[in-house]
């Protein structure tokens, strides 16, 4: 047992007063009389021997109750495994989980408004002079102080719902970032969240020092349905014509959802209906077509109705319909006139021709498809820059001269992993197969006749063997030889023709297969920017190259929000850092001076649908064994905290026995009334 001040135990020299007034008890005596001294001595032996028990017993009382009195003062208590020394700085961060799951409904109201109190409750516990520091999912640079408890219960009220959803160990560590800093005094640390299982239930990484303690909040159980993703099957979309959507559909209830309504709005007009009946604990795809699309910008949400759980019934994408699709046509001395013909045969396609040596590299981004014909040597400066564009997401068509410079076209194909030319065969052939399955060909005919008429042969290339094991093939020779073939790199695509664009070697040109190929290779090219984004996601935004001048800056704007994004330019794109600025899902328009550049999605993040949560013996496995899982229950966290972080206070109990012993003292005296002998 110790005491939280022990210097009020020199109050037991206090005991002396009433073994003093025992010793020193002068009290006044009656005079009676009796007949016959022989009774008169009998009765005064009598009477001494009780009154001496008496007051013995009073004396005790007394003691015993001034020496509790004094411990109470003393504050005497068990000491626990994580209680501090008297008088040492005590530090005290308390994160408050603020996301969306903290929605959902308790006994005490919603999980946030428990949580409030619960922070409230623990700051209680701690004495006046405790530091507190209040941390919600928001990471809000404020909070990186250090707060008196009335200015830490303000801050506790302030906290509102956030889009932000965050791992178990970023938590902890941002807790450590600002307590490892407070020199030697005594640090804990609290989480109050609900303990969702996206939270992570890996070993945590915990300073020595540093006492951890989990406050796990109970929610009703309750279905949940969220729409995890949507992609679109083309890569690029024209004004009037039919798109698909791709929907993922999860179900997060342990109970099978049935005739979920779902419906798609393009810039506020309804272009879809849907209705799902979904498993329990599992995802179903679907797709959705519409059609009657304008040139421009397309703000798109999926709205399901999923109650009592809202916060996730939206999902917003954008996507840009284009007027026309630019192609960059590279050749060597002249135009290529049939890549020139395949593309003009339909206006959509907007075609600009250079020759090899007047390439615009800043221009290269804007291209969906550049096509290289009959250049017969592939400069440095022009592969490396081909390289970037690739792999950012463009599209590359490969056809070479008739007198190539086979060492310029290796190092142009080789680091885009895929094959290039090896060596000239000179024999005729003819192409024997066309890969259906291929996504270039995949319903784009109707039906396919027994022997078709296939392009004819005169003189290829050969492909170096060891790299086109990786490509898909489009066109095979006899024998299975590649004649044109597609390679994927990084974010972009590689279609590597065997022969030129020269009758001499063949009739591709000329065949109707060339431009059928050609305008499905354009169709799904282009390095679309993605659909939507996650709030809470630090990753950079990368946009389309955006000339911006020295008085220029770029604004992101939704309503009456406006952001500034950090804005840096990189080969061929722009990037924008929003360092967790936006709060809100939803679409949000990215502005140049006056005229919109795009408009970006944003959603919260689906981490927090899955509505499954850790159990109590999981947390514990994550954290030190001197550090605690409390559940709230019948009990305060108030006391249980106090009985665990702070060993068993025994100045109630000290209180409580004060009293009795005062009691037991007015009893004896008041009641207790020695024997008397009765004279006759």
């Amino acid at each position: 047992m110790q005491f939280v001040y022990p210097a009020f135990l020199f109050a037991l020299f206090a005991l002396i007063i009433p073994v003093i007034i025992h010793l020193f008890n002068f009290r006044r005596y009656h005079k009676v009389y009796f007949s016959n001294v022989q009774f008169l001595k009998e009765v005064q032996e009598q009477q001494a021997s009780g009154r001496n028990l008496k007051e013995r017993l009073i004396l005790a009382s007394r003691l015993l109750a001034l020496t509790f009195l004094v411990f109470a003062f003393a504050r005497p208590y068990i000491p626990g495994a994580l209680t501090t020394k008297p008088g040492q700085q005590q530090i005290v961060s308390i994160f408050v989980d603020n996301s969306y799951s903290m929605q959902a409904l308790s006994r005490e109201g919603t999980l946030l408004d428990e949580a409030r109190a619960r922070a409230k409750e623990i700051a209680q516990t701690y004495n006046i002079n405790t530091r507190f520091q209040i941390l919600t999912q928001d990471f809000d640079g404020k909070h990186q102080r250090l707060l008196s408890r009335d200015e830490f219960n303000d801050a506790v009220d302030a906290i509102k719902i956030s889009a932000q959803s965050r791992g178990m160990q970023a938590i902890i560590n941002r807790q450590q970032s600002l307590l490892q800093t407070q020199g030697n005094a005594k640090s804990s640390a609290f989480v109050v969240s609900d303990f969702q299982k996206n939270m992570g239930s890996g070993k945590l990484t915990l300073d020595t020092a540093l006492n951890v303690n989990f406050i796990q909040l109970k929610a009703n159980p309750l279905p949940n349905i969220a729409a995890d993703s949507v992609w679109l099957l083309s890569a690029v979309h024209r004004p009037g014509e039919s798109e698909k959507l791709v929907i993922r559909l999860h179900n997060y209830a342990d109970e099978k959802a049935v005739n979920v309504p779902l419906k798609l709005l393009i810039n506020g007009a309804q272009k879809a209906l849907g209705s799902y009946t979904i498993n329990p604990n599992s995802t179903q795809i679907d797709t959705l077509s519409f059609s009657g699309l304008q040139a421009g910008w397309q703000r798109a949400e999926l709205q399901l109705q999923d109650n009592p759980v809202t916060f996730d019934n939206q999902f917003y994408f954008s996507f840009y319909v284009q007027a026309q699709m630019p192609i960059l046509l590279i050749s060597g001395d002249k135009p290529d006139i049939y890549l020139n013909a395949a593309f003009g045969s339909d206006t959509f396609f907007k075609v600009t021709q250079t020759t090899d040596g007047h390439v615009d590299y800043s221009s290269l981004q804007q291209y969906p498809l550049i096509a290289i014909s009959n250049v017969k040597t592939v400069s440095g400066g022009l592969a490396q820059q081909l390289k970037v564009y690739v792999q950012k997401g463009g599209t590359l068509a490969f056809f070479p001269a008739a007198d190539a410079d086979l060492g310029s076209y290796q190092s142009l194909l080789q680091p885009l992993n895929a094959a290039y030319p090896e060596k000239l065969v000179k024999e005729a052939t003819k192409v024997s197969a066309i890969n259906l399955k291929a996504q270039v060909y995949r319903n784009t005919f109707e039906n396919m006749p027994q022997n078709p008429d296939l392009p004819q042969v005169k003189s290829y290339y050969q492909l170096n063997n060891n790299l086109s094991a990786g490509g898909e093939k489009l066109l095979m020779l006899s024998g299975n030889q590649p004649f044109w073939e597609q390679f994927k790199y990084r974010q972009g695509k590689v279609y590597v023709s065997t022969v030129p664009l020269d009758e001499t070697f063949s009739n591709l040109p000329k065949h109707a297969l060339f431009v059928t190929t050609m305008l499905r290779i354009a169709l799904l090219s282009g390095h679309d920017q993605p659909l939507y984004y996650t709030l809470g996601n630090s990753e950079s935004i990368e946009t389309a190259p955006v000339q911006i001048g020295p008085n220029e800056i770029l604004t992101l704007v939704q309503g009456d929000q406006k952001i500034i994004p950090d804005v840096r330019r990189q080969e061929g794109s722009t990037l924008l850092y929003l360092s967790d600025q936006l709060h809100k899902p939803g679409h949000y328009q990215l502005i140049k001076q006056d005229s919109t550049v795009q408009w970006l999605a944003f959603n919260n993040n689906r981490s927090e649908s899955d509505l499954h949560y850790l159990t109590r013996a999981r947390l514990q496995n994550m954290l030190p064994k001197k550090s605690i899982v409390l559940a709230p229950g019948d009990a305060s966290i108030k006391t249980m905290l106090s009985e665990s972080n702070f060993g068993l206070q025994l100045w109630k109990l000290c209180i409580l026995l004060a009293l009795i012993f005062l009691a037991a003292e007015i009893v004896l005296i008041r009641f207790y009334k020695p024997g008397k002998t009765v004279v006759s």
